[in-house]
């Protein structure tokens, strides 16, 4: 580029020139510069912080002293540590009424959602105890209320289900419970601690959006069975078979309790609307399960002898949890169950409990680490199963009420934890007479909140791909199974990223009038294509999956270009520009298809020219002797550069 300069890229930063472009105006000439020289390990140290600690958890660290980096060190497994030097009475005033907000809403939401998954009603409230403590002491999130959750509490139930009867085989059917709850944790602890969360990443927000709605329907029409008293009840859980069973029992239909339900379940929905339309007057929603559950229980105990139809919980031990660490089973023909379903209840867990913290987290203007988020969640899951818990995460309906009840810290959860402790201990024979189909209805009205519809629209508006993908997992929840309808979700989105990867965006460039900008001259009308020069875009990584597909793509945009020419009488095409701007990488692959494309055009007579390599394919570029093909007239920092510089040896007017 400059005179007398060598051809080595090393000396490509040495100098620059200055050279008279269009309409006398003085473009200067950069030089393309190679990154800084790294070792071996230097690369490989900066390649995996970049992949594992992005978010750099160590730099608090740096320059303390060994005192305060231990006291940092227990303050980050323990994030409890941070703020409890500073708790005081009004915060504790906030946490304490927050914290019997929630336990107002998780006690007889957790009684709802051990039902869902098939377990003994105790062992929801067992759920609601033990893992909110621990999480006080580990979670980084303020306002995320920890219990059972109705998607990983479906999901467990089918799974397990599909396999083991929980009516002729409940031993056996907890056991496994307890045993894919402990299995959830060590995957969950497992991806914080290897700092592999972007696993997680694969469940796309439209595959989770159509998922949850498809799981909430299903969860739905699974309560008819407690809203209509029937006794025989089809275990599967497509929709065909679930109709097919309402409507094939329809003498086992109980008008008392079908009117009972329904008179509820009106009442949960109006209150639910009330506090969405009136956000201040949460308390209202958040309350009515329970005034439902105790107004339910008066009126089947007060008039027992005429609702002998309506069935009820019946009895409930009193009492802390009992220790479970003896029914884990890590051998036998069920072991292979046990951990499938602890991993896809645990990702579904650890996907909603992050989600439901970060929502809140940036509400309020504080962060929360990820990665400590999986650990919490897996410790608490893990010591759950010990403690006769089934899987836990973070509510979103839960910790909504808790976010508007005002909490502050996660002492809102032991709050909740204490408030559940003195249910266990003395409340339970008060729950002898409380009707099924009022819990039926509680589990309705929770899950209605997970169809999102207008999200469902926006997909549809942006992006048409996302809005397949959601219907996708939508219907194959709904005509297969939950675990079948998140598997074909899973694997359409694995599948757009694999088209994203090998089948490229490629552009061709025009200039805009009157500047040094190039852009799109399918999107911008007034961008101009430059005589005598041919200019495109790649907008991917150049790598073995799409290295053929852009080597055939680009020489047909230049045969297109060819005919275009040809057919509208232009000036004769010269120099082909290829931008790399938005290449972000490339490997040996792509660096073959970068020599074939030159020799190809080459054998045409087409000057190659290459613009703008970043870093990392500025330096593979170089090691692999690629650049020495182009020689010094062949790379350029920017496409005007290149254009005015080429314009003036070759003396093309531009």
């Amino acid at each position: 580029m400059a005179s007398g300069s060598s051809n080595k890229v090393d000396d490509f930063h040495e100098t620059s020139i200055t050279i008279e472009g269009d309409h006398s105006t003085m473009v200067e000439i950069h030089k393309v510069c190679l990154p800084p020289n790294k070792t071996i390990f230097q690369s490989i140290k900066h390649n995996f912080s970049e992949i594992f600690f992005p978010d750099d958890p160590l730099h608090k660290f740096k320059n303390q002293k060994p005192s305060i980096k231990f006291l940092l060190g227990l303050q980050y497994f323990f994030p409890i540590l941070q703020w409890e030097s500073d708790y005081n009475f009004k915060l504790l005033k906030s946490d304490v009424i927050s914290g019997l907000t929630i336990a107002s809403l998780a006690i007889p939401q957790g009684i709802s959602y051990a039902k869902l998954a098939n377990l003994p009603p105790i062992h929801g409230l067992y759920s609601s105890f033990v893992p909110p403590l621990l999480y006080a002491v580990l979670g980084s999130s303020r306002h995320l209320a920890v219990g059972p959750v109705s998607i990983a509490s479906l999901v467990m139930g089918s799974m397990l289900k599909e396999v083991v009867s929980p009516t002729e085989d409940p031993t056996l059917y907890l056991k496994l419970a307890l045993t894919s709850t402990f299995f959830a944790g060590v995957f969950q602890t497992s991806l914080g601690l290897l700092r592999l969360g972007f696993i997680i990443d694969f469940l796309s927000k439209p595959t989770l959006t159509g998922f949850t709605a498809g799981a909430a329907v299903i969860v739905g029409l699974q309560q008819l069975k407690g809203m209509l008293g029937i006794t025989h009840f089809t275990p599967k859980m497509q929709i065909v078979n679930v109709l097919s069973s309402v409507f094939s029992t329809t003498k086992e239909w109980s008008w008392q309790t079908v009117v009972m339900g329904m008179c509820f379940l009106i009442f949960l929905l109006a209150t639910r609307h009330i506090s969405i339309k009136k956000p201040r007057l949460f308390w209202i929603s958040a309350a009515a399960p329970l005034a439902s559950v105790i107004l339910s229980t008066v009126l089947v105990y007060v008039l027992r002898a005429h609702t002998s139809a309506i069935s009820t919980i019946g009895h409930l031990s009193k009492g802390l949890n009992p220790p479970s660490a003896n029914m884990l089973s890590f051998s036998g023909t069920h072991l292979a169950l046990a951990v499938k379903t602890g991993i896809v209840s645990g990702i579904l867990s650890l996907t909603e409990g992050i989600a439901v913290g970060r929502t809140f987290a940036s509400l309020r203007n504080y962060q929360i680490d990820g990665n400590k988020e999986m650990i919490a969640i897996g410790v608490m899951n893990m010591a759950g199963s010990c403690t006769s818990c089934y899987v836990t995460t973070g509510s979103f309906s839960r910790s909504a009420v808790n976010f508007n009840a005002g909490a502050q810290t996660a002492v809102s959860n032991i709050v909740m934890a204490a408030t559940v402790l003195i249910t266990l201990l003395f409340l339970l024979p008060l729950f002898y007479f409380t009707p099924n189909v009022i819990l039926a209805a509680i589990i309705i009205t929770a899950v209605i909140g997970l169809i999102n519809y207008q999200e469902v629209i926006k997909f549809w508006r942006v992006d048409k791909f996302d809005f397949m993908t959601c219907l996708i997992a939508f219907f194959g929840v709904l005509v297969f199974s939950v675990q079948m309808g998140l598997a074909i979700a899973v694997g359409v989105s694995i599948f757009k990223i694999l088209m994203n990867v090998t089948r490229p965006t490629t552009m061709v460039l025009g200039n805009i009038p009157g500047t040094q900008i190039f852009q799109n001259v399918g999107r911008y009308g007034d961008a101009k294509r430059v005589p005598s020069f041919f200019i495109l875009s790649i907008e991917s990584p150049i790598c073995f999956a799409n290295s053929a597909y852009l080597q055939e793509r680009i020489l047909r945009w230049v045969r297109e270009e060819e005919e275009r020419i040809l057919a509208n009488k232009e000036q004769d095409m010269k120099t082909i520009v290829l931008d790399l701007t938005a290449v972000t990488a490339i490997d040996t692959n792509g660096l073959e298809a970068i020599v074939e494309i030159r020799k190809m055009l080459d054998k045409r007579s087409y000057k190659l020219v290459l613009v703008n390599p970043v870093g990392q394919v500025m330096e593979k570029l170089e090691t692999s002797r690629t650049l020495e093909l182009f020689g010094e007239k062949g790379l350029y920092l920017t496409v005007g550069e290149a254009i005015a510089d080429i314009s003036k040896r070759f003396k093309i007017e531009v």
